[in-house]
């Protein structure tokens, strides 16, 4: 795990999420906020951006002072709960509000682009997270016809 990673549990206090733990911590206790930022961070020896988002991810809890509560989930969970909360890419900042994933957020973004989306995110009537259309690519044999 790197610094920056193990920071956010020992500097700023977010807690680590299993899949034991997720159900737990997805259900906000009185007077904490419905909103729920998770980040998936992938092994940061093989993806240099973990730590950009590890970085990012206490900016974004300052900018929404008291809107979301935050945890990472654990390198061993990761690959169990990715399809659960919807990710394809590490690292991935999740968004949900109980158990509907909002947005995620892949890589590390424009801040621009995190406010937009957190905002959005936030709405009362904000829609579950569509992933994106993808565009498939097949080999096609031609045929002769005779």
């Amino acid at each position: 795990m790197s610094a920056l990673i193990a920071a956010l549990a020992h500097r700023y206090g977010l807690p680590t999420i299993d899949t034991d733990t997720l159900d737990a911590f997805l259900t906000p206790a009185a007077g904490e906020p419905d909103h729920a930022l998770l980040v998936f961070t992938g092994d940061p020896d093989q993806r240099s951006d973990s730590g950009d988002v590890a970085v990012v991810l206490p900016e974004l809890l300052s900018a929404f002072q008291g809107r979301f509560r935050a945890g990472v989930i654990a390198r061993s969970a990761e690959t169990t709960l990715k399809a659960r909360c919807r990710v394809e890419v590490f690292p991935s900042l999740v968004v949900l509000r109980g158990q509907t994933v909002l947005d995620v957020l892949p890589r590390i973004r424009d801040w621009g682009e995190y406010l937009d989306r957190l905002k959005a995110a936030l709405r009362e009537d904000a829609p579950a997270f569509a992933a994106p259309n993808r565009i498939e690519v097949t080999a096609n044999a031609r045929r002769d016809e005779a």
